[in-house]
Formats: structure tokens, C-alpha cells, sequence
């Protein structure tokens, strides 16, 4: 009896852990966010335009490679592209940003409370880096940090503190993919 109750429990712990460890599967293709409140249905904070209507241009934005501009006083420029600028990113977890940098240009310290940020220097050389934060006791919060040239990643975690600053004598350029479609920002300090 105490053996064939061992054996069940054992088959439900293991079903279990199968059905757990599987990733969520969406409940549509994709939700199209839309401005209109009577134009679908409310999904991830969005509303959801109705899919017969939906058309290529939702899931587009042209011009990304083109240089934006950095004459401010931070010498940088971030081009966000999330489900603002991209309504079909809706739902999908993902958006993405260009950075621009002039020589000395600095994307000043911020966070992301959404999102882990991956970071792919294609010009220039950027010196970047993040803050930990709530370190254990007897810990104090530590600064990475790293100097990446052309073909270098890096990543930022979810919520932390980072900064990336053009230590090069030339423009630089980098695009960041974020794990959310609508990462939020918060800057730190210019």
C-alpha cells in the first residue's frame, strides 16, 4: 500500500515539474496595440486591434539605420523602437533602441525597471557599465564596468543602474535589445 502511494506521488511530482518548465504559449499570434478603446480587447496593458484589421505597417519602422542626431549637451541620442513606435511588438516582450554618440558623448546613468538590456557596439568605442544594488551585508554596491569596441556585447540586468559613455575621439554607435515591449525608463542623473 505504502509502496503503490510512493510510486503515485512520484508520477504527480514529475508531471508536475514537466507541465511547470514549459514555456507559456501565447493565446493569439500577436495583439496589435491600438489607441482606440472600442477597437478590441485589453491584453498586457494595451488594447488589441482587431487582427482582420491588422496590416504589415504594424510591425514596422523604417530609417533605423540612418544616423540620428547628437548636437545636445549629453552628445547622444537614443532612438527607443517599443510598442509606441511598433504596435505589433505588443505582447511580444522585445523592443529595441539605436544609440548615437558624439565624441565624448554620454547616455547619462538610468534604469530600465522592465527590462535586461544587451548592448552591440557596431562604431566607436564606448566605456559602459552598471551599479549592483542591494548588496548582502558587509558587501558594497559594485561598479562593473567595460571598454567595448566594434563587435562587442554587453549586458545590463533588469533594473540596475548603467551608463554608456563615448570615450573615443569619433561618433559611436550601438543598438540595445530590451526584454520587454515597453521597458520604461527612469534617468538617474545628466
Amino acid at each position: 500500500m505504502a509502496v503503490g502511494f510512493h510510486i503515485t506521488a512520484a508520477i504527480l511530482v514529475l508531471a508536475f515539474a514537466i507541465v511547470y518548465a514549459s514555456d507559456p504559449s501565447p493565446l493569439q499570434d500577436f495583439c496589435v496595440a491600438v489607441q482606440d478603446a472600442d477597437a478590441g480587447v485589453f491584453v498586457n496593458g494595451k488594447i488589441c486591434k482587431d487582427p482582420k484589421l491588422v496590416k504589415p505597417e504594424d510591425f514596422f519602422f523604417p530609417g533605423l539605420n540612418n544616423p540620428r542626431s547628437t548636437s545636445n549637451p549629453l552628445g547622444s541620442n537614443v532612438t527607443l523602437l517599443n510598442v509606441d513606435q511598433i504596435p505589433g511588438l505588443n505582447t511580444l516582450g522585445i523592443s529595441l533602441a539605436r544609440l548615437d554618440f558624439a565624441p565624448y558623448g554620454l547616455n547619462p546613468p538610468h534604469t530600465h525597471p522592465r527590462a535586461t538590456e544587451i548592448l552591440v557596439v557596431l562604431e566607436g568605442t564606448l566605456l559602459v557599465g552598471f551599479v549592483t544594488s542591494n548588496p548582502p551585508m558587509n558587501m558594497k554596491n559594485r561598479l562593473f564596468t567595460k571598454v567595448l569596441n566594434p563587435g562587442d556585447v554587453f549586458v545590463f540586468p533588469e533594473g540596475l543602474i548603467h551608463f554608456q559613455f563615448n570615450n573615443g575621439q569619433t561618433n559611436a554607435v550601438a543598438f540595445a535589445g530590451l526584454s520587454s515591449q515597453n521597458p520604461g525608463v527612469i534617468t538617474i542623473a545628466k
